[in-house]
This record gives structure tokens, C-alpha cells and sequence, in this order.
């Protein structure tokens, strides 16, 4: 028997935007309060209340950890109204919870949207990753050569010296060998302390400044910063990395031990890719959550793969709770 339920439309990226903005206003409350559990909870409550009320009849694939290890938004959870299109969904309800806890820059909350089976369901370990924006040579970059041979191919294609690029890299013990090996090219690094899904956007916005990100961070992350650059028409490629043997077992467990080989954008995310965030702190692509008086202002970016539209969305939301405005105050 046919499938009878209905596509993907546009409007449905809008309604995206709306569970991020819900996340990041629920999680702005607790914006250098010092309590990372109670942003990233709240952000959690108010993304999957939101998606409940979507008529999606979606699954989480890309969530925020395993079922019995979360209580909501785990990977396998189905969530909306059960009626609509059938919809995979890729998320982090706040990528940046330290961040966000003390106050820092680049804390957002993400969403993906694609058809069944449109992501690779990758466990919750590391990925090394390079990234860069639209407009360049295919394959200008590679992940298995050398970051001086990546930088003079990339400068090259731009049109730019190497001291002209500005590279985007997390800031961890890891990376050590890396930055030097960049710092040595006389390229400019920009090293952020969390949010490499920020980091690998940027990259595909000019505004932004950035235009390479390299590194390793989280593989449920790179899948949602693959969807975003599927969408803005950037270039990615990521391997996963196993570190001893419990996450070789979770990657048996997800059908991927065997992945050895450079992943590109259309193994992380196939389909007609809706993205959505909202800023919860200042970053390059957003500001944050501003709040006055009862009110408050979120910036989002939208973005659909089958069109290739960008869209910078400002909200005001005038109806907000008490309980919202000034928590612990009840």
C-alpha cells in the first residue's frame, strides 16, 4: 500500500526555527548562572514539548545520548503528533553548556530535519573533521593530508595569501600538534573553547570570517554541522575515531565498526535537509537571547537544502511567563 503521508514543505523549516528559539530561550534563563545541568535540562524540556506539537511524524536519530541515559530527546525517540510527513531529526538542544553557564560566546540550540533513513546514525564518540564554504573547488581540501598542503590548496582556490585565512579550531590538549602545524603556515587561528557545529557553519557564512574548520569534536555533532553545509552548498569530510574498544562496541552496535575511510557530506546526510538555530549567547553567525522588561529578541538562521535558501530570522516574543523571566523567583 502507498505512503500517504504528506512531504516535507517549506513551512516546516519555519516551524524548525520555532523549537530552537523554545530551547534557547528556555536555556538563556540559566545564561552565567553557574548550573551546566540546569540550561542543558531546560533546553531539552522546551525543544521536545515544542516538537511534540509538531504534525510530524518524527524520529530522533541525532539526539542528546541513548534512551535510559536521557529522559527525552534520546536517539530512537519518536516525537511530533504522529501525523505529517515521516522525518528524521538531528539535534543538540544546547551545543555549548558550559558556555552557556558561564556566560561565554557561541552557545546555540540546533535542528535538522531530512526523510527516513537521510542521516548517518553515528554513536556518540569522536570524528575528526575539515570543513570549508561554497563556492570552491571540489575537494580543494582532504582530511588525510597535511594542514600546510590543506591551507595552500584552500588559499590558492580563494584567490588569497595563507596569512589571509583564518582557521577555526577547538581549544583542547588534542589539538597541540595541530595549531602548531597551522600557527607554522602563517595562517590565523581562531580557537573556540566549545561548539564546533558554530565552528563548522561559520565556515559557509562570509560574514563570519572563518574559512576553514579543522579538527576532532563529537561525531553526532559533525552529522548536524554536515546538514548545515548541505544546506549552504559547503564541502566536509569527517572520520570516525575509535578510542579503545567500548567504542569500537558502540560503533558495532550502529553498523559503522567497519567505517575506516573519509566520510563526505553525502554519507552524513542525504535528502531535502531543513536546518534551523538560535543563538542562546553572542557567537560569529548569531547574537544571543536578549530580554527586557518581559520581552525578548532571539536571532535564528534557517536554511533548506532543495532551495538553497539562507534565511536570518529576528523574533520578538512579548508573551513570555514569569517563571521564564526570573527563575528561582517563584
Amino acid at each position: 500500500m502507498p505512503d500517504s503521508r504528506p512531504p516535507m514543505d517549506r513551512n516546516l523549516a519555519l516551524e524548525a526555527v520555532r523549537v530552537t528559539e523554545a530551547a534557547a530561550l528556555a536555556s538563556s534563563r540559566f545564561m552565567g548562572r553557574g548550573d551546566e545541568e540546569a540550561a542543558d535540562q531546560a533546553a531539552m524540556q522546551a525543544m521536545h514539548d515544542a516538537l511534540q506539537g509538531l504534525l510530524i511524524d518524527g524520529t530522533v536519530v541525532i539526539g542528546e545520548g541513548q534512551e535510559g541515559e536521557v529522559p527525552m530527546l534520546f536517539a530512537g525517540e519518536r516525537v511530533g503528533a504522529g501525523k505529517g510527513p515521516e522525518i528524521d531529526i538531528a539535534l543538540d538542544a544546547l551545543e555549548g553548556t558550559t558556555i552557556t553557564a558561564k556566560g561565554g560566546n557561541h552557545a546555540v540550540a540546533v535542528m535538522a530535519f531530512t526523510g527516513k533513513g537521510g542521516f548517518l546514525a553515528v554513536p556518540d564518540i569522536y570524528m575528526e573533521k575539515i570543513a570549508v564554504g561554497p563556492g570552491l573547488p571540489a575537494d580543494v581540501v582532504d582530511l588525510n593530508a597535511p594542514a600546510a598542503e590543506n591551507l595552500a590548496n584552500l588559499a590558492k582556490a580563494k584567490g588569497e595569501e595563507i596569512e589571509d585565512l583564518l582557521v577555526c579550531i577547538l581549544d583542547r590538549p588534542r589539538h597541540e600538534e595541530l595549531i602548531a602545524q597551522v600557527r607554522e603556515t602563517g595562517a590565523r587561528i581562531t580557537l573556540i573553547s566549545d561548539g564546533d557545529v558554530s565552528g563548522v557553519i561559520a565556515t559557509a557564512l562570509p560574514d563570519s570570517g572563518i574559512d576553514i574548520y579543522m579538527g576532532s569534536g563529537g561525531a553526532p555533532e559533525g552529522v548536524l554541522a554536515a546538514a548545515a553545509l548541505v544546506c549552504a552548498g559547503g564541502q566536509m569530510q569527517g572520520k570516525l575515531i575509535f578510542r579503545g574498544e567500548a567504542e569500537k562496541e558502540r560503533a558495532r552496535r550502529a553498523g559503522l565498526a567497519a567505517v575506516t575511510d573519509r566520510l563526505h557530506l553525502a554519507d552524513l546526510v542525504k535528502g531535502d535537509v531543513m536546518f534551523a538555530a538560535t543563538g542562546v549567547t553572542d557567537g560569529a553567525i548569531l547574537s544571543g537571547v536578549r530580554r527586557s522588561h518581559g520581552t525578548a529578541v532571539t536571532h535564528s538562521l534557517v536554511m533548506r537544502a532543495r532551495s538553497g535558501t539562507i534565511r536570518f530570522l529576528e523574533s520578538h516574543h512579548s508573551h513570555l511567563f514569569k517563571a521564564d523571566i526570573a527563575p528561582g523567583k517563584r
